[in-house]
């Protein structure tokens, strides 16, 4: 007898636990209802592969599509017998991932838990009013063991979460895009034939509580003319999220159009730095539900040939690397879609966090944002400006994390889950006693506190910055070397602690050092990590230097 279902009933040993899909109760969360047994339920399961190379052993050049499957694509007999074994409960298979890692399966409630018995319900809480929920483990068909990994989608609750910048309000002089440009010395160019992604996520379409960003073209030409730029070519990419028009979401309740509102600002962010740094790319933006099925699905997305691979993808979203609401199975998937990603030659720019060294949590000890944290991303910390902007500084204002009166930090820090990557040779110690020696976030650093960056919502000025924003300045930055250089696209994060031409790394070489500030979130942990000479866990290598960058390459 191995799981139980919706009220506690022992299954039979037709079924075996998954392991990794353990997840607590969602903190302030309480059962309201069992779910409607006719209720349309999607799932994507994630199948096992052949092993993915160590960190070491990485491919120095971008693989192909059709390399990596030849190589490391489920076998299709395996991708066949899960999808025949799922039919047999009723199930439709909706698609399958280009490797067969991943298959998008859907039916009635009562089929999926035939499937996949779990302790499924309506949950409710503070944060996010109703949504299906479960806590401990899920049993899968016990002829799927070993082949199935993670079955993502049961549980909706939230674990994609912006990394909001402090209130637009104490914007002075915000930076336009030719100020990011001069700063950080672009190269010249418009990322001509280039294709940038950029991820976003809202709440799942059958959700009862919040609604979904909103996405405003008319913004992004307005703010494209404003900065004396071209009409950047922008596809919106919807998978299970759609975003809503002005229209739709002024029609939402008052309370249910404040939180959309907010979370599109932080959308249209994104979209108008790259579409004003990079106006002539294909700009692709894929908006996802922010559950951790969300998470996979729009990873598998962008490399599914639907559109051309990105040079970058930015990722302005996360969680604390050891959340309780991250089941193991979860962030192993995620973080595997990663590695595929940075294998075909993608560099996804992640936000390392706007709440310093305890990234939210609110415990004594220092804490690092996932998917920041995984060593096939680039991790990318923030600065501010002080001295009439004469200097550049670790983004520091206090109490060094988010609060509604304001405030931010760089997040930073020493990974607790992932090890360090052979190729960070690096020495940061983590303030955690007794700590791995893991991965260091972030990898380098852009603005993201004041004077922020200029930007427009709903046809008025509104300034916005945090790590959200540091994300796709990066992410532009890569488009526009690969254009301007016309090399092949690969993942850059290994190479920035290569040792260039003149024996330092190419991160040395390419970035300015941010010598000055810290990143401690008070009053927990009430201590964090300081910048200084060379390599740190506040800034990274530093703030980039686009032509040394290019040069470097």
């Amino acid at each position: 007898m191995t799981g139980t279902d919706t009220h506690g009933k022992d299954k039979t040993d037709t079924h075996v636990l998954l392991p990794g899909s353990r997840r607590p109760l969602k903190a302030g969360a309480e059962r309201v209802r069992d779910i409607d047994p006719h209720s349309h339920v999607e799932v994507t399961v994630t199948l096992k592969g052949p092993a993915l190379p160590d960190p070491k052993d990485m491919p120095k050049q971008a693989m192909t599509p059709e390399q990596f499957a030849k190589q490391y694509a489920v076998d299709p007999k395996t991708v066949q017998k899960v999808e025949d074994v799922l039919r047999g409960y009723g199930l439709s298979v909706d698609g399958v991932a280009f490797d067969g890692r991943s298959i998008r399966v859907s039916g009635p409630a009562a089929s999926i838990q035939e499937a996949f018995p779990s302790q499924l319900g309506i949950y409710r809480s503070a944060d996010q009013g109703e949504f299906r929920g479960r806590v401990g483990t899920i049993g899968i068909p016990a002829e799927l063991d070993g082949i199935i990994e993670s079955v993502l989608g049961l549980d909706q609750r939230q674990v994609a979460h912006r990394k909001t910048a402090v209130a637009a309000a104490t914007a002075s002089s915000p930076l336009s895009p030719a100020d990011l440009e001069k700063r950080y010395n672009f190269p010249p160019g418009t990322a001509s034939g280039q294709t940038i992604a950029i991820a976003e996520f809202g709440t799942p379409v059958t959700s009862t509580a919040v609604a979904a960003p909103g996405y405003f073209p008319d913004d992004v030409s307005a703010f494209c003319a404003k900065s004396g730029r071209a009409a950047a070519k922008v596809t919106v990419v919807p998978l299970n999220v759609a975003p809503l028009t002005l229209q739709q979401l002024q029609q939402l309740p008052p309370n249910l159009q404040s939180v959309s509102f907010d979370e599109t600002g932080e959308v249209m962010m994104d979209i108008e730095i790259v579409s004003a740094l990079c106006s002539e790319a294909t700009i692709l933006v894929y908006f996802a539900s922010f559950d951790q099925k969300g998470w996979v699905d729009l990873l598998d997305a962008v490399v599914d040939g639907k559109h051309p691979l990105p040079a970058s993808l930015s990722v302005s979203w996360g969680l604390a690397e050891d959340s309780p609401d991250w089941s193991a199975g979860a962030v192993q998937a995620i973080n595997e879609r990663l590695q595929t990603t940075s294998m075909l030659g993608v560099t996804v720019c992640v936000s390392a966090g706007d709440d310093g060294s305890g990234d939210a949590v609110g415990d004594s000890r220092g804490h690092v944002d996932f998917p920041a944290a995984s060593p096939f991303v680039l991790s990318v910390g923030g600065t501010m400006l002080v001295g009439a902007g004469e200097s550049e500084v670790a983004w520091w204002q206090t109490p060094g994390r988010r609060t509604p009166k304001g405030g931010g930090a760089t997040g930073g820090g020493v990974s607790a889950a992932f090890k360090r990557p052979p190729w960070q040779n690096v020495h940061v110690a983590s303030i955690n006693p007794g700590s791995i020696d893991g991965r260091v976030v972030p990898d380098v650093s852009a603005l993201a506190g004041p004077p922020l960056y200029d930007l427009i919502l709903v046809g008025r000025d509104a300034p916005n910055g945090g790590t959200s924003a540091s994300a796709p300045l990066w992410a532009s930055l890569i488009a526009r070397i690969y254009a301007a250089s016309g090399k092949p696209r690969r993942f850059l994060t290994p190479v920035l602690y290569q040792n260039g031409t003149t024996g330092k790394p190419i991160g040395a070489e390419s970035c300015r050092d941010i010598v000055t500030g810290s990143n401690a979130s008070n009053p927990k942990p009430g201590k964090g990590y300081t910048a200084g000479l060379g390599f740190d866990a506040v800034s990274g290598w530093g703030v980039p230097d686009g032509v040394a960058l290019e040069d470097a390459l």
